[in-house]
């Protein structure tokens, strides 16, 4: 028998849960896909919110061959093969045929140079599926040629939303005497990804067997889930939380739990690429001001790893994990920029003060652009105090240092 997932895959768009942004009325995609002029494109987004699904419905809506190929076991020579079953399909004018690429972010250099020419001479139409970012995951030259659509993490609403449809329509389950009582313990065990969902609810209603009702209660799910944990995780998504507890755990200054994680990675065949960007984003995020060393530390080390590779960048990787567990923590120049951020959403594009403008012409010059404004280095200690803020945020603070060394030392250079 086919999973529940599989079963309760959606035919058409109006069936399709979540991703309203690109599927919902008028929306980009489904209005692409409504005039049959679908461009490559790549989907991005968590596990389980219906990457696969959504390429397969774009493909039957505008009845285009489609075909299918896993980045994970696909080489070039499939790739080949494939592109040239796509062109003895095209017949004058007949559009392309779709290919999908699961997780294209595993695929190698050549491998997506080998894609190129399809995609440019229109051989082929480009579905790519990714849960990473394609800024850093897809060449360029390829990226160029693709729009880029960015799924959501399906909402609470839409995840409870597709297990009462499952209990409602699927042919197995509609027949089982089955009541919800309680979402949370699956909803927090699928971490939003759909299939997972799927999963867990299979697992857990397989116990009902007879006219006796099952009520899913959260304990229920908790018991019957720790009994059976590799049917759950068996799609091997452990990827997001054992990343999650690295970084907290490198956050949170244990390098002991740190290592731990790192150790789980490397050995589970995680992408050490991938550790190192989260280990660069974290230096900023969560150290920043209070160790500025911790970025150059993160970038010196993903560059380093870049160039050697395992076994022997596992020590380069513990050595800066180590660093970062171990280095004072601050995280001002995050809430710094968010805030700004926050603020200029809400007020829009407050007008920059007369004396701070360029003033590159006669005419700026006699409108009084830049009149009035006083160099800081003409002035004791380089400073010299001015307004640079608009005149309506003028009093207004987003960076607040925080109380460590580094920080210490800011706070009294700003108050002199």
């Amino acid at each position: 028998m086919q999973p529940l997932a599989e079963r309760m895959r959606p035919d058409t768009l109006d069936e399709y849960v979540g991703q309203q942004h690109l599927v919902g009325s008028k929306a980009v995609l489904r209005r692409a896909v409504e005039a049959g002029r679908v461009p490559s494109f790549i989907l991005w987004g968590p596990p389980g919110v219906g990457k696969t699904t959504l390429a397969s419905i774009v493909a039957k809506a505008l009845k285009r061959p489609f075909y299918v190929l896993s980045a994970i076991n696909s080489g070039v020579k499939d790739i080949r093969e494939t592109i040239d079953l796509a062109k003895k399909q095209q017949f004058f004018d007949s559009p392309s045929p779709i290919l999908f690429i699961d997780e294209i972010h595993r695929f190698s250099k050549s491998q997506q140079d080998s894609l190129l020419g399809a995609v440019e001479k229109g051989i082929v139409t480009l579905i790519g599926a990714t849960t990473e970012n394609p800024s850093f995951e897809v060449i360029s030259a390829l990226l160029s040629r693709c729009q880029v659509y960015v799924l959501k993490p399906l909402s609470k609403d839409e995840l409870i939303f597709l297990v009462n449809q499952a209990l409602e329509k699927d042919a197995f389950l509609k027949n089982k005497k089955v009541v919800v009582k309680e979402y949370e313990a699956m909803l927090q065990f699928s971490g939003g990804d759909g299939r997972k969902l799927y999963n867990i609810l299979e697992l857990v209603t397989t116990f009902n067997e007879g006219e006796e009702v099952l009520e899913i209660t959260n304990e229920m799910v908790v018991e019957k889930l720790q009994q059976h944990i590799a049917l759950y995780d068996k799609d091997g998504e452990q990827h997001y939380d054992i990343i999650s507890a690295f970084i907290k755990s490198i956050r949170g200054s244990d390098p002991d739990a740190a290592i731990y994680w790192l150790a789980r990675m490397i050995e589970g065949g995680e992408d050490i690429e991938f550790i190192g960007r989260r280990m660069m984003i974290l230096a900023s995020e969560d150290i920043g001001l209070a160790n500025p060393n911790a970025l150059l530390m993160a970038n010196t080390c993903f560059q380093t790893i870049r160039a050697v590779g395992l076994p022997e960048a596992r020590i380069i990787l513990s050595q800066t994990v180590i660093y970062l567990a171990t280095s004072a923590k601050s995280n001002s120049a995050y809430l710094a920029i968010d805030n700004a951020l926050a603020l200029v959403r809400q007020t829009g594009n407050l007008p920059v003060p007369l004396h701070l403008r360029n003033a590159p012409t006669k005419l700026m010059k006699e409108l009084d652009y830049g009149k009035g404004y006083k160099y800081a280095h003409n002035y004791e200690g380089n400073f010299v105090e001015q307004q640079y803020l608009p005149d309506e945020i003028k009093e207004k603070i987003f960076y607040e240092p925080q109380e460590n060394a580094a920080e210490r030392k800011i706070k009294e250079g700003m108050k002199k």
